[in-house]
């Protein structure tokens, strides 16, 4: 079994620390997978309606008497919204038409557990179906990416794999990390499992430090943990020869108390990180060849609760950034007016468009048999 076929089996127990500051390996590559796609998972389920703030409705403000955000404390996407400020530091995206926002996102017969619906995101199934593969990694088994690749996809900030569970997958952070410590130390005989990961993490750290000259980043990430995250996956990149997929996880976003400053510093870390991963894309020249695009189980109810917070609800307004983005406004906002039996959103538009668009405009992958039916693609890009 080589590295790749390890990987692959062994998923989110391959935790691989790699050493820092090696230069990207620029290897002859397929045309389509030279272009990355990052996912962004926002862990909880985010609160849309106080992302994308509807303050020209004035049902928002009777649905949310106290969580409700003014004008004034938005920056203007168009006369109707605005795009909460705890997020500055995209506007510059949006700006340059490098940022769209995706609306009403959601899918038919939605469930409110954060464990089934995330995993109707990750695996791309109807609400009443189960898969086991994600999404990404079915893409990846019917057009492999190039074997000269370190690896399929990159996993930071969670040991799960998500929308990468089957693929050949990269995760640095994972459950066998404590394991592999005390086998290192002496406090326990490892397996044969264990001791191939152990080889694997040897050997992988081995190729690249090989890969080039040493080299660092010279973008300066924020300090916090997504912050942190962001980095560990632009340094991890920069010396890898190649990814498919990398998936970003913040969290959590499960604001069912005490909402408005939780939620105002998430997405205030949310949107530095994506600053700086947008500046590290750019400094190793592959921005126009990125996509960015944030993902979660489910948004919140409108209806504020009794504790300051807000409880599991359907849809949610999603970004998606990159140097081939088309900017703006997709889908239609939401009619606070118009809330379904539970008082939650009807959904806009199915997650499986969004994806759809991924497959076939940015990777060249046909989508209809993946997603099991024909979605109609957006025209982000």
């Amino acid at each position: 079994m080589d590295r790749r076929d390890f990987l692959a089996a062994f998923g989110a127990g391959a935790w691989v620390a790699l050493s820092p500051g090696v230069a990207l390996a620029q290897a002859d590559r397929k045309q389509d997978w030279d272009r990355l796609l990052v996912l962004v998972e926002l862990k909880g389920g985010n609160d849309g309606l106080n992302t994308i703030v509807p303050h020209a409705d004035d049902q928002y403000y009777v649905l949310r008497p106290k969580l409700a955000l003014s004008r004034e404390q938005t920056l203007p996407l168009s006369e109707a919204l605005g795009l909460n400020k705890a997020m500055a530091a995209v506007m510059p995206l949006w700006e340059h038409g490098q940022l769209a926002v995706v609306q009403g996102l959601g899918y038919p017969q939605p469930n409110l557990s954060h464990f089934r619906s995330i995993e109707i995101w990750d695996t791309a199934s109807r609400s009443d179906e189960y898969l086991s593969s994600g999404w990404i990694a079915r893409a990846l088994s019917r057009k492999p990416a190039p074997k000269e690749f370190t690896a399929d996809a990159l996993v930071v900030g969670a040991s799960d794999l998500g929308p990468v569970a089957g693929s050949r997958a990269i995760t640095l952070a994972g459950n066998f990390e404590r394991n592999a410590r005390l086998a290192n130390m002496g406090m326990g005989k490892a397996d044969g499992a264990l001791s191939h990961i152990l080889k694997v993490e040897a050997d992988v750290a081995h190729a690249a430090r090989s890969l080039g000259t040493t080299t660092s980043l010279k973008t300066e990430f924020p300090t916090h943990e997504f912050g942190r995250t962001c980095r560990t996956a632009c340094e991890t990149l920069a010396r890898s020869t190649g990814v498919a997929a990398m998936r970003l996880s913040i969290g959590s976003f499960d604001t069912h108390d005490n909402q408005t400053n939780r939620h105002a510093l998430l997405l205030t870390q949310l949107a530095e990180g994506l600053a700086a991963l947008r500046s590290a894309l750019v400094e190793m020249g592959r921005w126009d060849e990125s996509l960015v695009m944030t993902y979660a189980e489910f948004g919140r109810r409108p209806k504020e609760n009794l504790s300051g917070g807000t409880d599991h609800g359907t849809v949610a307004p999603h970004f998606v950034m990159g140097g081939k983005v088309r900017g703006g406004l997709f889908g239609s906002t939401p009619s606070l007016n118009k809330l379904d039996e539970s008082g939650n959103l009807p959904w806009q538009v199915d997650f499986r468009q969004l994806y759809a668009t991924v497959l076939e405009n940015w990777w060249g992958v046909p989508s209809a048999e993946l997603l099991g039916g024909r979605f109609n693609k957006l025209p982000i890009v």
